[in-house]
């Protein structure tokens, strides 16, 4: 995980991302509420927000966490942590 990265939701506010979903998207939850999640996809133009569920946010962090596993005690660490305060 290079940084924390954030994103202001025209109407919920600020993003922050829980976990990258493959495919140019990421996984990214509110900051203050916590219980709303959105797959999010970066394009040229702006971004799309698709509101998910919280066992598929869940889902893709866990498979991000396995993922990590093979990159790194360090990297793994950081998406455990931030899997842990998100989802636990």
């Amino acid at each position: 995980m290079t940084a924390e990265r954030y994103l202001n939701h025209p109407t919920f506010g600020m993003l922050y991302r829980v976990a990258p979903a493959g495919e140019g998207r990421d996984v990214y939850a509110t900051l203050y509420a916590q219980r709303m999640y959105f797959l999010v996809t970066l394009q040229p133009r702006g971004a799309q927000f698709e509101v998910i569920p919280f066992q598929d946010a869940r889902h893709h962090a866990e498979i991000n966490l396995a993922r990590s596993r093979r990159n790194g005690l360090e990297e793994h660490q950081r998406w455990k942590e931030l899997f842990n305060q998100t989802f636990i």
